[in-house]
């Protein structure tokens, strides 16, 4: 059982924070914040099988940390040490908002680092889009120092992650300058069918055994959906410019309902402005040249097809139901087919394995010469099989180094690729990131469309989140936000699509 780290706190506005950065320096550990006084008094009654105890002032002009012991003969909890933050809130304009999180945040790094010492490569970021950050900096018209200065300073990233970041930015400012002052949106197809699930997995996906029976009346449901964007986009003069159909695995559908759904989805909708069009091949146990070919007749540009990893020990470690040489059978297929765009994800950090397994999936991925590879760090998800996995195989690491990736970048470097996207995700092994490498001109546009916000995504199916980006009069945007999301069970989907079109109605009615 994991060691459990009580943090107490005076805030609750910060708990998030506190929590998300000792969870980056302490992984394995539980981590419990208390907040309110009935909270605090129920940790410190208890503390169990607690490892260390910790307090977070942040009231009274300055922010506090201190690292607390329990008298072994009163029970009191005492101070054992205390740092203190140089800057007060009185150094800025707003003491209750982000700066003033800046200054928590980087007072609890600093204290962890030197305790552990561990120095996250995002230093106190702990949001999925740091890229953000870099192109406000290009926005700004910021030098590259100053730019990698100014994050350098608020948030103590490392000098490689400044540089990755600062590049990718650039890149993806490149791709995404001709969309900025259109009208556009982005669609998503959601088929949360799977022909096993993975152990790694917390997306929303059924096994095709067991729910197969309801894939048609899915279709049927996807099929409103489409009618409702087809009026939509017509009304508001909305520009299609990509479709991403994903999952789940969308291949796991037979070759007619493939066909059937990508030809309603031409036949109701512009797509003649498509700048590309995206199926998710996903397993590769699930791809057939019928499917693929189905695919490139109705107007699919782009397939991924992800293996995850190339060696067969860990692929039946995590429940994927495929060989390595399904793998290259499956490029073939669509080599055949005519696909000249292929992705391939990869996961670092997968059970058992370490970086001369990671060597030899890379060397594999050379052979296979895919136009783009995007490298996922393993992200440990309560939901998600893998957690409860790991707890009971102690002898068995999710591991992912520096080292590990640097391995990764090289190599797929050498392949011809170059990093053009980003993100992050919480409990990610190594506190790393995901990368998108990608030949020039073979970026996956509906990546950095999704991942910057630059326009709205209309998301259809179960477990889907649409995303409006509002825009004002002259097409620019105004920073607002708003967000619908799908009921995740197949069945309430298929039972409630229309209040699905409803909602998104709503979200788009003004």
């Amino acid at each position: 059982m994991a060691d459990t780290i009580h943090v107490f706190t005076d805030d609750q506005k910060y708990q998030y924070d506190i929590h998300s950065l000792f969870k980056a320096f302490f992984p394995k550990e539980d981590v419990k914040i208390f907040c309110s006084r009935a909270e605090v008094s129920e940790g410190e009654k208890d503390p169990g099988s607690c490892a260390a105890m910790y307090r977070i002032t942040t009231a009274g002009g300055r922010v506090s940390f201190e690292i607390l012991k329990t008298d072994e003969l009163t029970g009191e909890k005492k101070q054992e040490y205390r740092d203190e933050s140089p800057e007060t809130p009185a150094d800025f304009d707003d003491p209750h908002g982000a700066q003033y999180r800046s200054i928590i945040k980087r007072l609890i790094y600093r204290n962890l680092r030197k305790k552990t010492d561990i120095r996250l490569p995002w230093g106190t970021l702990t949001g999925i889009r740091p890229v953000k950050l870099f192109m406000k900096g290009l926005e700004d018209g910021l030098s590259d120092e100053d730019i990698k200065a100014r994050i350098r300073d608020e948030y103590l990233v490392s000098d490689t992650r400044l540089e990755l970041g600062l590049s990718i930015a650039k890149t993806e400012k490149k791709i995404l300058d001709p969309f900025l002052h259109r009208n556009g949106y982005s669609l998503y197809l959601g088929i949360p069918f799977c022909p096993t699930t993975c152990l790694y997995c917390s997306f929303t996906s059924y096994p095709i055994s067991a729910y197969g029976n309801l894939a048609d009346a899915y279709i049927k449901a996807l099929k409103k959906e489409i009618d409702y964007v087809a009026e939509e986009s017509e009304k508001n003069r909305m520009i299609s410019d990509t479709v991403y159909i994903g999952g789940g695995t969308p291949t796991t559908l037979s070759p007619k309902q493939l066909s059937d759904l990508l030809s309603y989805l031409r036949n109701k909708l512009d797509l003649s402005g498509v700048k590309e069009f995206t199926l998710e091949a996903g397993r590769p146990d699930s791809i057939t040249r019928e499917k693929l070919e189905a695919a490139k007749e109705q107007g699919v540009s782009r397939i991924s097809i992800n293996p995850q990893t190339m060696n067969e020990k860990t692929l039946k470690v995590i429940g994927r139901a495929h060989t390595v040489k399904q793998v290259y059978e499956a490029f073939d297929i669509a080599r055949k087919a005519g696909f000249d765009n292929i992705n391939t994800d990869l996961i670092i950090g997968l059970p058992g394995e370490d970086i001369k397994d990671l060597i030899h999936t890379l060397e594999r991925i050379r052979e296979l010469s895919p136009e783009s590879v995007t490298v996922h760090s393993m992200a440990l998800k309560r939901a998600a099989g893998m957690h409860e996995f790991l707890k009971n195989n102690p002898g068995i690491q999710s591991l992912n180094t520096p080292e590990m990736t640097e391995e990764a970048d090289r190599r797929i470097r050498e392949m011809g690729l170059l990093p053009y996207y980003l993100y992050r995700q919480k409990n990610m092994a190594g506190n790393l990131e995901n990368i998108g490498y990608a030949k020039e001109g073979r970026y996956g546009l509906y990546n950095v469309l999704i991942m910057e916000e630059t326009e709205s995504i209309i998301a259809l199916g179960a477990g889907t989140v649409t995303k409006r980006v509002y825009r004002d009069t002259e097409g620019r945007r105004t920073g607002r936000i708003e967000r619908c999301d799908a009921v995740k069970d197949v069945r309430l989907y298929i039972e409630k699509t229309d209040e699905m079109i409803e909602r998104k109605k709503r979200l788009f009615a003004d």
